[in-house]
């Protein structure tokens, strides 16, 4: 099932949830996008109604924190990514499923090691998903610079929006329940794809996150979804546009991206 997203945050839309669930519905999926935190508790409600696990997607929300506590501790399974651009990134490919319920646990460690325990005894169908030594040292070192290198993309964040503010179009809002940590900094502009080519055209690197929404995904056409069925997160996908955004990112370069900003709409 898919459910549209709230107009004022990218959250699901709680009041559609309902609707949607039916006697094949089994997972709710969170997801903490660009690592805003979803406002989980009445999600939570409704899947103790319904009998229904929720799993959060926390790959990009690494320190995020949902009304003081971190994200990941709060469903019945959480997930993260460690891909090189996360906030903090191994140096290949690495993530991590973590759950409180030892039955979950179990059944992963089987998954991500092709279905064993032992060597050569396969209890079921597997995969090869198992992260290699060295980019368990690599993010053991990093994760000790977490929580300052989340405060340096806070601040980069609290920069924009003070120096973009006047401007039409739409900044990140920080949802009061919600502490974001910004793996991305996402704006909303009607112009979304003339405001990055004249960025682009001055030196500054901008992303499209995402540009298909996923019911629209060819990989999904079978569900049979038709285009304006979820018009908030098709809108939010034309519009959306991510701006140069890291821990390092000077002072100095955030004003020379807000001015440009300024000089398309000015122009």
């Amino acid at each position: 099932m898919y459910a549209d997203i709230d107009k004022d945050s990218y959250n699901i839309d709680h009041e559609q949830i309902e609707r949607k669930i039916t006697s094949r519905t089994k997972v709710i999926i969170l997801v903490h996008l660009f690592s805003q935190p979803s406002d989980m508790d009445p999600v939570f409600e409704l899947a103790r109604k319904h009998n229904l696990k929720v799993i959060e997607d926390a790959a990009q929300a690494h320190g995020a924190e949902y009304k003081g506590r971190r994200v990941g501790g709060f469903g019945d399974a959480a997930i993260f990514s460690f891909y090189p651009g996360k906030n903090i990134g191994a140096y290949g490919h690495a993530g991590a499923v973590v759950t409180n319920n030892k039955e979950v646990a179990e059944k992963v460690k089987l998954l991500v090691n092709h279905g064993r325990y032992e060597k050569y005894e396969h209890l079921m169908e597997g995969y090869n998903y198992r992260a290699d030594s060295i980019q368990a040292a690599i993010l053991r070192v990093k994760l000790k610079y977490l929580a300052n290198w989340n405060e340096q993309r806070r601040t980069n964040a609290k920069k924009y929006n003070s120096l973009l503010k006047d401007l039409p179009l739409v900044t990140p809002k920080e949802m009061p329940y919600a502490k974001h940590i910004y793996h991305l900094y996402v704006i909303r502009s009607k112009q979304r794809d003339e405001l990055s080519k004249w960025l682009n055209s001055k030196g500054i690197d901008t992303g499209v996150h995402y540009p298909i929404p996923l019911h629209l995904q060819p990989a999904y056409k079978y569900l049979g979804i038709a285009k304006g069925s979820l018009p908030v997160v098709e809108e939010f996908c034309s519009e959306a546009l991510s701006l140069p955004m890291f821990p390092e990112l000077k002072e100095e370069q955030i004003e020379l991206i807000a001015k440009e900003v300024k000089n398309f709409y000015d122009k």
